[in-house]
């Protein structure tokens, strides 16, 4: 990309912008297109636990057995607070004892505040799982959307700053001096 640039800003007839344009393009282009190193879960493998999880228990599983079974698709956090909540659960520990540790992982904490309200419901959990999964897959398509956005934004910059001299120096320049060669002053 950023060799395109360069290309193009040298074909416009500003050569001595080039090179900076062509680096300032290469810089962006890593910058929008490199993976983010993000502290939080992956949220498609969130959403593919959560709909792990409402089949599951719409299958008919009980809670402590369908959290144990999808407890490996999560994330290392994710799965190690359901892997203790289920072991919780299974040795017979109340609701909001057995959820605390989802509760203080970030990336099950909606699920275990939902499961302390359903108590001993699975059909209701389900429900619960399913939106949280969908929900989280949505927001991926809306950051998706927004990073795409924001390249087209940051790509005119540069772009910008390569066309707008030679338009001035071929386009503006030439007409400006033209018309002044034709004045006369009184």
């Amino acid at each position: 990309m950023a060799v395109a640039v360069a290309v193009l800003v040298a074909a416009a007839g500003s050569w001595t912008l080039a090179l900076p344009a062509g680096a300032l393009a290469g810089f962006a282009a890593r910058r929008l297109l490199s993976p983010r190193r993000v502290a939080a879960a992956d949220p498609l493998r969130l959403a593919a636990t959560g709909d792990l999880l409402a089949a599951c228990l719409t299958a008919g599983l009980p809670v402590p057995t369908a959290v144990r079974a999808v407890a490996g698709t999560a994330p290392p956090d994710a799965a190690a607070a359901l892997r203790a909540t289920a072991d919780l659960l299974t040795l017979g520990a109340e609701p909001a004892e057995a959820w605390e540790p989802s509760r203080r992982c970030p990336s099950t904490a909606e699920l275990a505040r939902a499961a302390c309200r359903t108590a001993r419901s699975g059909s209701a959990l389900a429900e619960v799982a399913s939106g949280m999964a969908e929900r989280a897959r949505s927001a991926v398509g809306d950051e998706a959307e927004a990073r795409a956005q924001r390249a087209g934004v940051l790509i005119t910059g540069p772009l910008g700053l390569c066309f707008l001299p030679a338009f001035l120096c071929l386009g503006v320049v030439p007409v400006v001096l033209g018309l002044a060669g034709r004045l006369t002053v009184f």
